[in-house]
């Protein structure tokens, strides 16, 4: 499994008086795309699932998590510590670490062993208390004065962040014809090869314009699961079927997220292929991979399944529904009634396109436009 076997030492940092303008300056430097998270804990309570949740929290994850026993702290730290490798996260700090408790304490001691981060514990008093030290005693530790560690000037970023467009979201559909291709009759067994790039094979599936991929990743970063916001996240920049989005496995994707490569053996639509990942799916399909990673350790894994057990979440489509994507819909039917309608469901072709057999009919689609592009 997935560790760091030389991860910086944690450093406690001392503000002696609880200045609140340190407090002000730690919360400020919170910056995710960065690689800097600030995480003030839930007081009054010493739950290690509610510190997991705090963290997701900062991330920008919808929390608290479902699917998993609601008692069991372990599937949200090992999701979290995926999501800290995914952007990546380079800090953490912690507030109000002098009351923390000794799980709570270990199980960030064992966050910054899996992802290697830089861990700063601030204690908002004169001395360590014994839970705190008892904790470090084992790892080693460094001690910084707040005024040194936690000063407004103390805002230069360690890496140079992400650019991606934040646009407001109005919570309508989006329809996304490269979701007009998930459904399909095909069987696509994965296989050993090196797949060709989408380029090399002629297919190009359905742009999106800058807009729409920024409110596409916007709802889609809000889940704490990443397999399914990396699954959904894949059939939109691929256009692949659910068939062949199940053929990638965790060593299918690039280390850096940036291509994916997704398998047809018996060339029922284009064959094999090697996708490019752009910037915005990156983090979340790096997410899924670290899932498996930090779990079990296993490269051949499906890279869309969720290695940690998780019941009762969404299918692929109910997903995406959830989210409001879904492929271009069929016009409504004109009517003359003024009478307020009940909203259509969404209706999922079975689609055909891009397959190099002609054997779908077009009432298959039920009204859907085949995706740009495509030629019957």
């Amino acid at each position: 499994m997935l560790t760091c076997p030389h991860p910086p030492p944690p450093t406690v940092v001392l503000d002696t008086f609880d200045d609140a303008d340190h407090t002000r300056a730690a919360l400020a430097m919170h910056h995710p795309a960065a690689g800097r998270v600030t995480v003030h804990p839930t007081p009054g309570t010493d739950s290690t699932l509610t510190l997991a949740h705090n963290l997701l929290d900062a991330l920008g994850k919808t929390t608290p998590v479902t699917g998993y026993r609601a008692t069991d702290p372990a599937p949200a730290w090992t999701l979290a510590a995926a999501w800290v490798l995914a952007l990546p996260v380079t800090r953490l700090t912690v507030l109000r670490a002098h009351l923390l408790s000794s799980r709570g304490l270990g199980d960030l001691l064992s966050l910054r062993v899996r992802t290697g981060m830089r861990l700063y514990l601030v204690c908002h008093q004169r001395r360590l208390p014994a839970v705190l030290e008892q904790a470090l005693a084992r790892t080693g530790y460094e001690i910084a004065d707040a005024d040194a560690v936690l000063s407004q000037d103390d805002q230069a970023p360690p890496h140079t962040p992400r650019t991606r467009q934040t646009v407001p979201d109005t919570g309508e559909w989006i329809s996304l014809p490269a979701l007009t291709t998930l459904t399909s009759y095909e069987s696509s067994p994965a296989c050993a090869c090196t797949a060709p790039t989408a380029a090399e094979r002629g297919f190009r599936p359905p742009a999106l314009t800058t807009r729409i991929a920024a409110q596409v990743a916007q709802r889609l970063d809000r889940t704490p699961h990443p397999h399914l916001a990396a699954h959904l996240a894949a059939a939109v920049i691929t256009a692949a079927s659910t068939s062949q989005l199940d053929t990638a496995r965790v060593l299918d994707l690039a280390l850096d997220g940036t291509i994916l490569a997704l398998h047809d053996r018996h060339n029922v639509r284009h064959g094999c292929m090697t996708h490019p990942v752009p910037a915005w799916a990156q983090p979340l399909l790096r997410a899924a991979a670290f899932t498996h990673l930090l779990t079990t350790g296993v490269r051949g894994s499906p890279l869309f399944t969720d290695p940690l057990g998780a019941h009762g979440l969404p299918y692929l489509r109910d997903f995406a529904e959830q989210l409001k994507l879904r492929p271009p819909q069929p016009p409504l039917p004109r009517r003359k009634t003024r009478r307020r309608q009940q909203p259509a469901a969404t209706i999922w072709p079975v689609s055909g396109a891009h397959h190099t057999w002609r054997w779908t009919a077009e009432e298959n689609m039920q009204g859907c436009p085949q995706p740009p592009g495509h030629r019957t």
